[in-house]
């Protein structure tokens, strides 16, 4: 689609062409354009500037007076593809049980998974599309998507199936992720299997029907002390150097077992999580090139620590910002209220946050050559605000949708 935006009140998120993240001081840095135009051809960003320059052509126009443009926000870590919701839990977890308590009383992610076997394909996607259309208004423009609720070949295999139909008919890129060792489910502890082993035999059982269909562009697991711990991230490393798909790993969400170390070591692309960090692993971290991606709403959600944003920032690390949307420990997926926790509660400016919403999250995807920043050439991936002071006010004022368009290759949604 072509369109013409003009009066933009500022375009913000602007980056040099090649950027591909920023750490450091660069995060605090989101440069805008005031009173400018954005001119989308064939579902690319064409051209922008200020209004002065802007080229008298018969082009569509949507007249942006008052509202500013910003990239759509992407997501890069979600579980938007479950079955059913877990309400129940929350219930409990508010009379004193723990998320661990629950789960090894069957609940958490084995509660799930229990409900995804009961589930079509069809029923996956129907439930997810409307998540999404959700996200898709909340400015969501990019959205990776974690199997990890099946828990056995079959089904992790119908959970990467739902989302790549879901991809299909819908207007947000979807990135699918295998989630190899999420929860060690019944039948593997029947079968002699422990983390390990059965991330072995998932691993050996799934890929080369992920690989075959194209059914996933990368690998991950839960590295956790009640969950799966190193030996079982060595079987992931082993498989994205067989496989190719690169690694996004969960790591120290409840205790540092030296996670995020092998990770780093291993050139994972992100290490997500990171509410339990030793100076061990902040070091490990520092210039490297893995992302940390830091979960807010997660740790809203449980009560439980928040990411160590600033001292990764002043340690020369590149942060992303995602939901984690899902149904046990964060089911939301609103990034706007995710910009505004990671600044009230782990002390981001808004430019940091916005900034780590979108072109560091891009980079957590291996997709900041064509999302997350303003630049000719990129996707028409783009916000349109309602009439806000400024683009700070994103981050500032919660509980109210502040996108007024979502424009997503260039079509509005």
């Amino acid at each position: 689609m072509n369109l013409k935006l003009t009066n933009i009140k500022s375009l913000g998120g602007i980056h040099p062409q090649g950027t591909q993240w920023l750490r450091g001081a660069n995060l605090g840095q989101f440069p805008t354009l005031e009173n400018a135009y954005l001119v989308i051809e064939d579902g690319k960003i064409a051209s922008f500037g200020p209004m002065s320059e802007c080229p008298q052509d018969d082009l569509p126009v949507h007249d942006c007076t008052g509202q500013h443009v910003l990239p759509a926000f992407v997501d890069s870590h979600s579980h938007l593809v479950y079955a059913g919701t877990r309400e129940e839990e929350f219930n409990l977890r508010l009379k004193g049980a723990s998320y661990e308590k629950i789960a090894a009383n069957g609940g958490g992610i084995l509660n799930s998974a229990k409900k995804v076997g009961m589930t079509s394909i069809e029923e996956l996607v129907h439930q997810a599309n409307y998540r999404l259309q959700n996200l898709t208004n909340y400015g969501t423009g990019t959205l990776e998507v974690k199997s990890g609720y099946g828990l056995d070949p079959e089904n992790e295999l119908k959970l990467l199936r739902a989302v790549q139909a879901l991809n299909e008919q819908s207007g947000t890129t979807l990135v699918p992720t295998f989630l190899a060792a999420h929860a060690l489910p019944a039948w593997a502890k029947e079968q002699g299997l422990e983390g390990a082993s059965y991330t072995k035999y998932m691993l050996e059982e799934c890929l080369p029907t992920i690989q075959n269909e194209g059914l996933a562009g990368f690998l991950d697991g839960f590295i956790e002390r009640d969950y799966f711990k190193l030996d079982a991230l060595q079987h992931l490393i082993d498989a994205s150097a067989t496989s190719g798909l690169p690694l996004k790993i969960h790591v120290n969400q409840f205790y540092d077992i030296g996670g995020i170390q092998m990770a780093v070591e291993a050139g994972a692309l992100s290490v997500d999580h990171l509410e339990v960090m030793s100076p061990e692993a902040i070091k490990a971290l520092q210039g490297s090139n893995t992302i940390a991606t830091l979960l807010p709403s997660c740790s809203y959600f449980l009560g439980i620590p928040y990411g160590p944003a600033r001292e990764l920032i002043e340690n020369d690390t590149v942060v992303a910002l995602a939901t984690d949307y899902n149904p046990g420990s964060s089911p939301g997926g609103n990034m706007q209220l995710v910009c505004n926790m990671a600044c009230a509660k782990m002390k981001m400016t808004p430019a940091e946050a916005l900034n780590a919403a979108t072109i560091n999250g891009a980079a957590a995807l291996n997709l900041s050559d064509c999302k997350g920043s303003i630049a000719v050439g990129k996707d028409a991936d783009l916000l349109i605000t309602k009439a806000i002071p400024s683009l700070e006010y994103l981050c500032y004022d919660f509980g109210t949708n502040h996108i007024q368009t979502t424009i997503l290759g260039g079509y509005i949604q």
